[in-house]
């Protein structure tokens, strides 16, 4: 609102973010699209600083970009339930204020009318806007709100991997379905599905343009993806959080980068673990840093079996990694950081290696394109070091 009480102008830009990563990325688009080179901003306090000390200098007014006020860009968070993706994004929101974006809280979940009430509260700056940016074209919700979209140009920035299997989907027609996600639910599920088809298809519509004097779509990725049927590609090489943040001090260690394939339904806990354990004493890691899906439980179990110490990250890796310090190597398994990180530590001398997944770690409920998703997923990685067959342990 306005002094005066009047609701605030609509922004020409709308962009809706549902994890720290997306906002993440709908801040090195906005940079990217500005073309600015502001002074970095050095408002990232390092690991382990006390909650409340400050950190860093928290940037003023002065040092914000000028040209985010010639084009403005409003930014929904739609959180969800789970505290370390809250915690991060609200991290992540102070940042992109700073930035000289407004920031919007949008509850959208936890209440069985909680979608409605945020479909409504949305609805006139969805329609009132020429520029839509979305960062998982797979979100139900996301979904929804695209019915109501009457945009010139629609932007999806990356919500990792899943990229890969959008672009994948998008251009052979198919309907847009998570790479893990197996069928289920039993005859509730399929009425559920058959409900949401209208919305789904009508989705589906706008991620493809139309033409001279239709929409755009615009795919804003690191993700190693090629364009189709009109749309436009253009690269996030991380030049906003490079810009920013860092250079980091590499130390002599190495650090494993945790995934959340295990949460869901994915790989099995006790391989995970089993490959865990294995890669610390192969490569004398020293750090663990889990996803901030990863189960408590799970956490403990692995502080338990390894010498690791467990970082829960309070801001994606990528600015964690940046503003250092960081170990002169890095192991993950396959995941988005594995095409995200070589871009925000480049010229660093940080080496980013990938363990593959062994076949045999996958879970009887693994869907059928787990294997060969994630097998894609360290093909394609640029810049990265694959592991010896034998660092990854075998089955047995």
């Amino acid at each position: 609102m306005t002094p005066s009480g009047t609701p605030a102008p609509s922004a020409s830009t709308l962009a809706f973010v549902e994890s720290p990563v997306q906002l993440l990325n709908v801040l090195e688009w906005a940079y990217a699209h500005t073309g600015e080179r502001q002074p970095r901003l050095d408002g990232v306090p390092r690991q382990g600083r006390r909650r409340g000390d400050g950190g860093a200098r928290r940037p003023g007014p002065a040092d914000r970009p000028t040209g985010a006020a010639a084009s403005p860009l409003s930014i929904v968070v739609l959180p969800p339930t789970d505290p370390m993706s809250r915690g991060q994004l609200r991290r992540m929101a102070a940042l992109a204020r700073d930035e000289g974006h407004e920031v919007r809280w949008q509850e959208a979940r936890g209440s069985r009318f909680a979608p409605l009430k945020a479909l409504a509260a949305l609805a006139r700056d969805v329609r009132a806007a020429r520029t839509v940016v979305v960062g998982d074209p797979f979100s139900r919700y996301v979904q929804l709100l695209l019915t109501l979209v009457r945009a010139e140009e629609l932007v999806v920035v990356d919500d990792g991997t899943a990229t890969m299997e959008f672009m994948a989907q998008t251009a052979r027609g198919e309907r847009l379905v998570r790479w893990h996600r197996v069928g289920g639910g039993g005859l509730p599920g399929r009425i559920r599905e058959l409900a949401y088809a209208p919305v789904s298809a009508a989705a589906r519509r706008r991620f493809v343009p139309a033409g001279r004097r239709g929409h755009r779509v615009e795919v804003f990725s690191s993700m190693p993806v090629t364009a189709h049927g009109g749309m436009t590609l253009r690269v996030n090489d991380f030049a906003w959080t490079r810009a920013r943040f860092g250079p980091p001090r590499p130390t002599r260690g190495t650090d494993l980068v945790g995934t959340s394939l295990v949460e869901t339904g994915v790989v099995d806990p006790d391989r995970y673990l089993d490959a865990v354990r294995a890669l610390t004493v192969e490569h004398g890691a020293t750090r663990y840093f889990a996803h901030r899906r990863e189960s408590p439980e799970k956490l403990r179990a692995l502080s338990r079996a390894t010498s690791l110490e467990i970082v829960r990250p309070d801001l994606p890796l990528e600015l964690i990694a940046r503003r250092g310090p960081v170990g002169r190597t890095i192991v993950s398994f396959p995941s988005t950081v594995v095409h995200t990180l070589p871009y925000a530590l480049t010229g660093t001398g940080v080496t980013v290696a990938v363990c593959d997944v062994d076949p045999a770690w996958l879970t009887g409920s693994a869907s059928p394109r787990a294997r060969s998703f994630l097998a894609g997923v360290t093909d394609t990685a640029r810049d990265v070091r694959r592991l010896p067959a034998q660092a990854a342990p075998t089955a047995g």
